[in-house]
């Protein structure tokens, strides 16, 4: 969680100003989106969570159609 904030603060609230508490939510919700989905992550092997995810449902499809396959040997 630190780690968190500090890169908030850093990366967000330090590099914008504020016009209202309105343009405040947009900007840090657009930060948060961007940290969430598009920020490479040491934890993700540098990937983006995108990729991470994208990859994942790929090796888990692949996963999922070998079992299938294995499940049909010895039958007739």
């Amino acid at each position: 969680m630190e780690s968190f904030n500090g890169l908030l603060r850093q990366e967000c609230l330090n590099e914008h100003w504020f016009l209202s508490l309105a343009d405040a939510r947009c900007k840090i919700e657009q930060w948060r989106c961007f940290y969430n989905e598009g920020r490479r992550h040491s934890a993700l092997g540098w990937k983006t969570p995108a990729e991470f995810a994208r990859e994942y449902r790929a090796r888990a499809g692949f996963a999922a159609s070998q079992e299938a396959d294995f499940s049909t040997i010895g039958r007739t």
